[in-house]
């Protein structure tokens, strides 16, 4: 939408952001630069490094934008990742989703005042779209305000999330390097990666796959979203499930 040259950087890779900073802003093509990042990458769950994000940006002078779609409600004790760094007031633009974490519909940008204020006279999405309705506004308030009551729900998540990595690895599976709830299993083959997910939807277990060009092509997986609802005993029927048929697909011995 906005026209801007896009400059991809390796991912994760600070020597690769520095570099293509260094060359974005002596080359004198750019009135301004912005790097853009996930908080949170969906797709393996690992985190973004914004530590060092930070200190490159302010190194060149860049601008700062976190997606923060994955990390909201789920890093920082429930405030996201940019306060899980306690760079709230390094990053110039965040946002993210209300249909997540929050668990209703809708998204949002955090930043200064005088950065909402141009969006609102000036961001054509927003412009041209249709406010939230009354029910979904009330149900996002009040959503935000029971997670920043209490890290209960929080905590549980993350309870659920470690107790289903830990045993996905130990009946052998690859899980890739995930920080986060999120739980790759790294099957490879797309069409096995599909044939695995239809089989665990068999046996009463709802894991959508993810194959190329979502992901790398020999890197299909089957992605595992645990939530604050799961109880022991449903993660616990998820784990017999995965075991059951990793066996009986070969993926698992």
């Amino acid at each position: 939408l906005s026209k801007a040259k896009i400059i991809r950087v390796n991912h994760s890779d600070m020597e690769d952001l520095r570099a293509k900073a260094k060359e974005a802003v002596e080359s004198g093509q750019y009135n301004k630069v912005m790097y853009i990042t996930d908080g949170v990458f969906s797709m393996d769950g690992d985190v973004a490094k914004l530590p060092e994000i930070v200190e490159i940006a302010e190194e060149f002078g860049l601008i700062t934008y976190v997606d923060d779609a994955h990390g909201s409600g789920v890093m920082g004790k429930g405030a996201g990742t940019v306060k899980h760094f306690g760079l709230q007031d390094k990053i110039d633009f965040q946002m993210g989703t209300l249909s997540k974490a929050i668990g209703v519909i809708g998204g949002y940008v955090a930043g200064t005042q005088s950065l909402i204020d141009w969006l609102k006279v000036q961001s054509r999405p927003f412009l041209f779209s249709t406010s939230l309705a009354p029910g979904d506004t009330k149900a996002i308030t009040e959503s935000v305000k029971k997670l920043m009551a209490s890290t209960e729900l929080h905590d549980k998540l993350w309870d659920n999330g470690n107790y289903l990595k830990a045993g996905l690895k130990d009946l052998g599976f690859n899980i890739g390097n995930s920080e986060t709830p999120i739980t790759p299993v790294i099957i490879g083959d797309e069409k096995e990666t599909q044939a695995f997910s239809s089989r665990l939807k068999d046996e009463g277990i709802y894991v959508k796959s993810i194959v190329f060009p979502t992901v790398p092509k020999g890197t299909g997986r089957v992605r595992n979203m645990p939530t604050a609802a799961h109880t022991k005993e449903m993660l616990d029927q998820a784990l017999a499930a995965y075991e059951k048929v990793g066996k009986e697909l070969g993926t698992i011995k």
